[in-house]
């Protein structure tokens, strides 16, 4: 058997950082195990699904370095959904209601009044002849509910029917049938809810294992008892945490600020992103690491922690800005390029260290071709006595050693009121980087300007 897993989002609008969890933990799985993984659009929502959405999710998963081994689109199998439909249809086990939903609402508050839980009471099994009818008459168009297999011979006696499965990161897991309302699969106009669909490109694309949040476990049991009603096994299952804001808020597409291409737009390197977003809400260290194959080798699903696991920010630029702090220049050249720095390796070499972001670089280019001097008037006499002792050229990194001594030896000053002034004037910046690298860089007749 070869394990087969998918990430199935809608393209309803961009996905965000809990939406690349799931896809990360899925990739990771298939890859540990010598497995594929499938991208499938749940684009059967033809209202709200849109191309440049999807676009947007291929797009975002490559920035990650996930690659589907496998791409599909639930709108292209629609004959296959409706066979599953009729299949349901002919077994008696999807039968018409025609409720709308202001009388479902007032059900459900009827029933809480009473202190019973709002499961629905199958009132759509007992209609007459006349009370079709009048539906007809009235216009109405049916939804279709999936008849749970909670009962003996009579629906309205449900009994205690317990799903049981040993979930990837749960550990046993059961159901009880009995306390769940009947699933709408069809609406009134004819099209499908998530689950139907879902059930059944897993069974035709071998899925093996379905990895979600654990938002999903009562689905779970609803969704087994499909596959089996289907003349089909279910496959396995593993629920990971979810993440949240900071601040403990559940995370939407509407949260444009955490979407991976507000993240990408940002600047934050892929692997920093991928690395919280998985390790983060384990029982292990989240570190950053450098590549998806080392990444694939330190998770861990069954580390995988059950409470909610908040994505911060903060600890996203710490990650971020530890990676940054080891790239190569080959690696960024060219976005140094874009981002309007030069200087080649040596200046990348000299400011890396005190980068977050690796376009932040330019910041410091701009501040060896062109920084305003910060002189206080304290330090004006030493300035000039410093002028006066600058080496001559060619420099390299001993220079400002060279220099300093000779500054410190003439003028008395040492530490940081030796080295302070200097800084403020050659780079117009209280701190930075180490000015031994910087000063070959900004060269003899630009330091000279800004020390007059």
């Amino acid at each position: 058997m070869t394990v087969t897993v998918r990430f199935a989002p809608s393209p309803t609008g961009n996905i965000h950082i809990g939406n690349a969890r799931t896809a990360l933990i899925n990739w990771i799985y298939a890859r540990q195990n010598g497995g594929k993984f499938i991208l499938r659009y749940d684009d059967t929502d033809k209202a709200r699904s849109k191309q440049e959405y999807a676009d947007g999710i291929a797009r975002d998963l490559a920035w990650l370095g996930i690659k589907p081994d496998r791409v599909e689109r639930q709108s292209e199998r629609a004959d296959a959904h409706e066979a599953a439909t009729r299949k349901l249809k002919d077994a008696g086990l999807l039968y018409a209601c025609y409720e709308t939903a202001d009388e479902l609402d007032r059900q459900r508050k009827r029933f809480a009044m009473r202190g019973l839980p709002p499961v629905y009471n199958r009132a759509a099994l007992r209609y007459s002849d006349e009370e079709l009818a009048r539906f007809e008459e009235e216009g109405r168009k049916p939804h279709w509910r999936f008849l749970l297999p909670n009962f003996e011979t009579d629906p309205f006696e449900t009994k205690r029917t317990e799903i049981h499965w040993d979930d990837l990161v749960r550990g046993p897991q059961t159901v009880d049938l009995a306390s769940l309302s009947d699933p709408v699969l069809v609406r009134e106009d004819g099209s499908w809810l998530y689950t139907l669909p879902s059930v059944v490109d897993d069974i035709d694309m071998g899925v093996t294992h379905i990895i979600r949040g654990d938002d999903h476990v009562t689905n779970t049991g609803v969704q087994i008892a499909i596959f089996e009603a289907l003349g089909a096994k279910a496959p396995g299952f593993g629920h990971h945490n979810l993440l949240t804001t900071a601040s403990g808020e559940g995370l939407s597409k509407r949260l444009g600020s955490l979407s991976l291409q507000a993240l990408a737009e940002d600047h934050y390197e892929p692997m920093a992103v991928a690395s919280l977003a998985t390790l983060i809400g384990t029982s292990g260290a989240v570190e950053a690491v450098a590549t998806m194959e080392e990444l694939v080798s330190r998770f861990d699903i069954g580390s995988v922690t059950k409470s909610a696991a908040k994505f911060d920010v903060g600890e996203l630029d710490k990650l971020n800005a530890k990676l940054v702090h080891e790239l190569a220049y080959e690696t960024v050249a060219t976005r140094l390029g874009a981002a309007g720095a030069g200087g080649g390796e040596a200046f990348w070499l000299a400011v890396r260290g005190n980068l977050d972001k690796v376009e932040d670089a330019a910041f410091w280019w701009h501040r060896i071709e062109s920084a305003t001097p910060q002189i206080d008037a304290e330090d004006a006499e030493f300035i000039q006595s410093a002028a006066g002792l600058l080496p001559e050229e060619p420099w390299d990194e001993t220079t400002w050693g060279v220099w300093t001594a000779a500054v410190k030896e003439a003028t008395g000053r040492k530490g940081k009121g030796l080295f302070m002034p200097l800084r403020k004037a050659l780079t117009g910046e209280s701190h930075g980087p180490e000015l031994a690298a910087l000063l070959p860089l900004i060269g003899r007749e630009r330091t000279l300007a800004r020390l007059s």
